[in-house]
């Protein structure tokens, strides 16, 4: 099938995240104890790629309450996407405006990926605890004059229904000024789950119903070797590929082209 390219897209951020197994036993308090030596390889590791450092505020949390705590990121120069993200036993690759999926996003996921088990202190490798691929999008709404459920239903295919009598007798408006609806379904291939949420939200001061599209896997059958990471990451944007255009299809992809 080929390619569909929106020229408008309405793309926020995409993301691709790897989380470690950590160690310690009260799930609130656990540590990746080569986490140190690691941010040192991570960054002599993807210097050619990712030159710019930053440290993020996160870092003032202390070590045994920074758990999958994003602290440092790597960006090509200031202010430049994509970058990856780095904390205790997390990495993500994130994109935005740029985003491509054929041509960059996934071979970086690929690298990504592989550099940092490369560069990963120790003589084991350490396990994965969760794969997640997201993409945050936006449209601009007007919810004073609108009815999000309507745009919804009409544009996006989604339905929600309130019942009527609800809006009878107390003069409370039918058109809600803010909504935040989430869903999640399982999956089998891969093993995982697939999530959708729209939500009210603001891009450059402006309203915007924003809508999340995430496929998670979790749990001891992950893939752990690179090339069956990279397959994860493939059959995860698949779904949400498809997802995403079945949801957009119609006029709102028209917009979008």
């Amino acid at each position: 099938m080929a390619r569909t390219i929106l020229k408008n897209k309405p793309l926020v951020e995409a993301i691709f995240e790897l989380r470690l197994k950590l160690q310690g036993e009260h799930p609130n308090i656990q540590s990746d104890p080569n986490y140190k030596l690691l941010l040192g390889s991570i960054h002599s590791h993807f210097k050619g790629e990712y030159p710019f450092f930053e440290q993020l505020p996160t870092t003032l949390v202390p070590d045994d309450l920074a758990a999958y705590l994003v602290q440092y990121r790597f960006r090509a120069s200031e202010g430049a996407w994509p970058l990856i993200q780095l904390g205790p036993g997390i990495i993500t690759l994130n994109e935005t405006a740029g985003y491509d999926w054929d041509k960059d996003f996934y071979p970086r996921i690929g690298r990504t990926v592989s550099g940092f088990f490369t560069v990963y202190p120790g003589q084991e490798r350490p396990l994965v605890q969760s794969l997640i691929l997201r993409y945050i999008d936006a449209v601009a709404f007007d919810y004073e004059h609108d009815n999000v459920f309507d745009f919804l239903r009409d544009m996006m295919k989604i339905r929600v229904e309130l019942l009527p009598g609800l809006f009878e007798g107390p003069g409370i408006d039918n058109r809600p000024k803010v909504i935040d609806l989430r869903f999640s379904f399982p999956s089998a291939s891969p093993p995982g789950s697939m999530s959708l949420r729209f939500a009210s939200g603001q891009q450059n001061g402006h309203d915007t119903l924003i809508w999340e599209t995430v496929f998670e896997s979790t749990g001891p059958d992950l893939p752990q070797t690179d090339d069956a990471i990279s397959a994860w990451a493939a059959a995860a944007h698949t779904i949400t590929s498809d997802w995403f255009f079945k949801i957009i299809d119609g006029e709102l992809q028209r917009r979008f082209e």
